[in-house]
């Protein structure tokens, strides 16, 4: 398990906005901020979990080539919401709400307004 993620961006402002309408679709709350980076973290628990933040080395953020947070997501529905809230707050599709890869693993991708690449996934399966 990871302590934190943290991705870059060059428009905090912009970012919040996307971040502030997607995570909470997963359960992430916003959790603090200040001039340089935004946090956020699960409902049940204090501790933030993903920073969104300027670069520290004051150069221009960019995207990792085959980075790729993927979130755990409650349910399928929740990854609907993840990927249509995203689409909405000026992300980008890379994959609408589908099962992939094995049964019960349901996943999205899109990039954030930075060109982050995320996914939201529910590896729950559907009651019968």
């Amino acid at each position: 398990m990871f302590l934190y993620i943290t991705l870059g961006t060059n428009d905090l402002f912009r970012a919040r906005a996307f971040y502030d309408a997607v995570m909470p679709t997963i359960g992430l709350a916003f959790r603090a901020a200040d001039d340089s980076e935004i946090g956020y973290g699960p409902g049940d628990d204090s501790r933030i979990r993903l920073w969104i933040t300027r670069p520290f080395d004051g150069k221009p953020a960019s995207i990792g080539n085959g980075s790729m947070p993927a979130f755990n997501a409650p349910s399928r529905a929740a990854v609907d919401a993840f990927h249509a809230a995203a689409l909405a707050h000026g992300g980008t599709d890379e994959g609408a709400p589908g099962l992939r890869y094995k049964p019960d693993f349901y996943s999205c991708y899109v990039r954030d307004p930075d060109g982050n690449k995320l996914s939201a996934v529910c590896e729950t399966p559907e009651p019968a």
